[in-house]
């Protein structure tokens, strides 16, 4: 007989005979410490994927990126992971996959369904769950205020040639978003997880949506915004997302779940007040009418990010029903917290690419547009930090 138990006699003696406590205190830690994880994430050097794999890693969890090597090449040089450079389009590329085992993978960059086919053919009998980044613009208009995963969703147009579509358009990006779902749950049957956001914001946030709101709100002065101060509006820190996808993966979790956020219902004048007061703004909010906006020029969805019309087909949008996704153990940071992020992620970036942003308005623009609706002639517009 042994004179000593092994670590895998200890463990197995506290499984049979519930002696946990009297283990030392290794052996406790060894049984309670989830395993870790060997994971193939299709992407993963942009936003989200970059969220995923920083939190994958925290956890100690093996990593293989699959991705073109194009973006932020080098980004995790030194890190404890593998790339394999390769184009999911290619057929060969893809083929670099097979023969490898993982977990699971974590597709942050199907956008079409073949994409979706091609990946899960080379892997199917490999990885034990397909995580599959949807978005909640797969949900057929009207939208409406609290829906769930069960809404309607869109579809595209009968005997469309799916396979022959070539370019994402806002008329077939939710339809195609959700034939990528469906052709991870046709590959692995009950091992998919479809995961559906809506605006992602935070650290390289790269289509200035969000950050429009606290850089423009810290310059000051008179805010133009549109809607009504009580108008809804969801988002979700990229961190947040990521940090929940490695816990459902952790799990094993899968189905299917609404990914947004915050918690509890925001309104437009909360989140705008929140970034005066994080950033000790002296700025005031001047509310306009959707149709006066119209009226005088603007396109207000696509002029004030993230703000979305409730008067619209799309106008549940703004106010997802995210309680599965919460009891699944979604959670959130405090909004400050993102805001504050957010902008020291922008002031770290180049001058010229601050002043070249992607969303929201110009600052003549909205000096115009104000000036219009008091019926005077435009003041001299301050310099802004935001150009369109």
């Amino acid at each position: 007989m042994k004179d000593r138990l092994s670590r895998r006699d200890l463990l197995a003696l506290a499984a049979t005979s519930g002696a946990v406590l009297a283990l030392p205190r290794w052996a406790r830690a060894a049984e309670a410490a989830p395993a870790k994880k060997k994971v193939l994430i299709l992407g993963g050097t942009r936003f989200l994927g970059v969220a995923i794999v920083e939190a994958a890693l925290a956890k100690g969890w093996e990593l293989t990126l699959f991705n073109r090597g194009k973006s932020n090449p080098g980004l995790f040089k030194g890190r404890p992971l593998e790339e394999i450079h390769g184009d999911r389009n290619v057929a060969d590329d893809v083929k670099k996959l097979a023969g490898r085992k993982w977990d699971a993978v974590i597709d942050t960059s199907g956008y079409f369904p073949r994409q979706v086919r091609s990946a899960a053919e080379v892997l199917s009998g490999n990885v034990g769950q397909y995580v599959f980044i949807s978005s909640i613009s797969v949900y057929d208009a009207p939208m409406k205020a609290g829906m769930d995963e069960t809404a309607a969703v869109a579809r595209l147009a009968a005997g469309t040639d799916v396979d022959a579509i070539k370019d994402i358009t806002g008329g077939n990006y939710g339809a195609l978003k959700l034939l990528c779902e469906e052709a991870a749950e046709k590959a692995m049957p009950g091992k998919a997880l479809n995961v559906r956001p809506g605006y992602i914001v935070g650290d390289r946030d790269g289509s200035d949506r969000f950050t429009y709101w606290p850089v423009r709100v810290r310059k000051g002065g008179e805010v133009l915004v549109a809607g009504k101060p009580a108008d809804p509006l969801q988002f979700i820190d990229v961190r947040d997302l990521g940090d929940w996808i490695v816990r459902m993966v952790e799990s094993g979790t899968n189905g299917v779940f609404n990914a947004t956020g915050p918690k509890e219902r925001l309104t437009m004048k909360a989140f705008l007040e929140t970034c005066r007061k994080e950033t000790k703004s002296n700025a005031t909010f001047t509310w306009a009418p959707e149709a006066k906006l119209k009226e005088l020029g603007l396109t207000p969805e696509a002029d004030f990010p993230i703000w979305v019309s409730t008067e619209g087909p799309e106008a549940g949008i703004g106010d997802v029903s995210i309680a599965r996704a919460l009891k699944a153990g979604l959670t959130f940071r405090p909004l400050p917290e993102t805001i504050a992020s957010t902008l020291h992620w922008w002031d770290s970036l180049p001058e010229e690419r601050r002043a070249k942003a992607r969303a929201g308005l110009a600052a003549e623009k909205e000096a115009e547009v104000l000036a219009a609706l008091k019926g005077k002639a435009p003041a001299a517009a301050p310099p802004s930090e935001v150009k369109k």
